[in-house]
């Protein structure tokens, strides 16, 4: 690992490292920073998650994201901080989109890639960046990362750093270390303490609740039944039916899937307790399947696909089957990706995602400061309208239908 003080004004005795690879600090020791506790523990930013991206060669190498973890060290070595960053030769697998943000630089004559980018690799979900070790100095030792973000930018002379789908208590404490704020919108669903689906349908306008039956009961005509699968239940052989599934919607979504077979299986090997496979079955072959991660109080959904299209499926695998699951299992929410908007009509409710950004060239940051000011207002425009349109009783949903596709 290398080595830079921290910036002026910090105890001397304290010093940023960047790790090239994970497997340069210990499990232990970015566990202790990353889950402070079982009740709020984010699978995604676990030491197993992101090792077996980088064991897999899903990161590092030519994928365009190189390993430049931050940590932060007393004098004896104790790890105080960490964070997930990467040094990025283009913006793929971000989901807060700057390509806008590097064609205006480039034009006039910046160049704007390498990039710092402090996020988990091709996962869209909010959750801590700076991952301060709990204790009475956590909110300090989270200002030292954030500051070590941007002096690593300016030792390497990069254009910016993006800290993406963090929690809304970090980008309002970095507001105040100069990064800028972004903000963007998810759809995720609520546990009202249901204790079935029809609990929470029973919530829904009447004509939007039918539809849900209907769309259910279509989804699983032509003899298809549903399974769960966790833990040990999960063989190689279910990962190889998830696998194609997977290359299928990534060939047709973004042409270069960004995982690869052995990934799954490492995933597999190192979390089945937290993988849960949802896959559809049709005489006797698995025909689709959705892949989650289940942690503290919540599932996640992250990818879908399938090898037979049937109306419906898509939803019944993707949402419904996860509220089932949710309920069940009395997880407090549901996230399940990305975009779609088609998500609303299914019980899923926008809320606000939180990214901030250190922008080097002064011009630049002033012209991206306001760009980000307007879109703020939009955003919270936009939510509050697709807000007053779900499908619940206090109001008519609009209707929106997608594509048969999930992030």
């Amino acid at each position: 690992m290398s080595k830079a003080r921290t910036p002026a004004g910090r105890p001397g005795n304290v010093v940023i490292k960047v790790a090239q690879a994970i497997a340069e600090i210990s499990p232990e020791a970015w566990d202790a920073c990353a889950i402070p506790d079982a009740a709020t523990l984010d699978p995604f930013l676990m030491h197993c998650f992101l090792k077996s991206l980088e064991d897999a060669g899903c990161v590092g190498g030519r994928s365009g994201w190189i390993s430049q973890h931050l940590v932060l060290e007393d004098g004896a070595e104790q790890v105080l901080g960490v964070a997930p960053a990467y040094a990025k030769t283009h913006s793929q697998g971000e989901y807060i989109f700057d390509h806008g943000w590097a064609d205006a630089y480039e034009r006039a004559g910046g160049q704007y890639y390498p990039k710092l980018q402090l996020a988990v690799p091709f996962t869209p979900v909010p959750g801590r960046r700076l991952l301060a070790r709990p204790g009475p100095e956590a909110d300090s030792h989270e200002a030292m990362l954030a500051a070590g973000a941007a002096e690593l930018v300016k030792r390497q002379g990069w254009s910016s750093a993006h800290i993406t789908f963090m929690t809304e208590g970090e980008w309002e404490r970095l507001a105040k270390l100069g990064y800028l704020q972004r903000t963007g919108k998810q759809y995720h669903w609520a546990n009202a303490g249901y204790q079935t689906y029809d609990d929470f349908l029973g919530t829904l306008a009447s004509r939007k609740r039918k539809a849900l039956r209907k769309e259910r009961q279509q989804a699983l005509e032509n003899g298809i039944s549903i399974e769960w699968l966790s833990g040990r239940d999960i063989t190689e052989a279910h990962w190889d039916a998830f696998f194609q599934f997977y290359m299928d919607t990534g060939e047709r979504k973004w042409g270069r899937p960004y995982l690869n077979r052995r990934f799954f299986s490492l995933l597999g090997a190192a979390m089945a307790d937290k993988c849960l496979l949802i896959m559809a079955r049709r005489a006797g072959q698995y025909i689709a399947g959705a892949l989650n991660m289940v942690g503290g109080d919540c599932i996640y959904g992250r990818y879908w696909g399938c090898m037979e299209h049937h109306p419906s499926l898509h939803f019944e695998v993707c949402y419904h089957q996860a509220i089932d699951y949710a309920i069940e299992h009395k997880l407090a929410r549901v996230e399940a990706g990305a975009q779609g908007d088609h998500k609303l009509a299914r019980g899923y409710a926008p809320v606000a995602v939180y990214s901030a950004h250190f922008i080097a060239d002064p011009g630049f940051r002033r012209a991206v400061d306001r760009f980000l000011g307007e879109e703020r207002e939009q955003m919270a425009q936009m939510r509050e309208a697709l807000a007053g349109a779900t499908p619940f009783r206090r109001g008519p949903l609009q209707q929106i239908e997608p594509p048969e596709e999930q992030d």
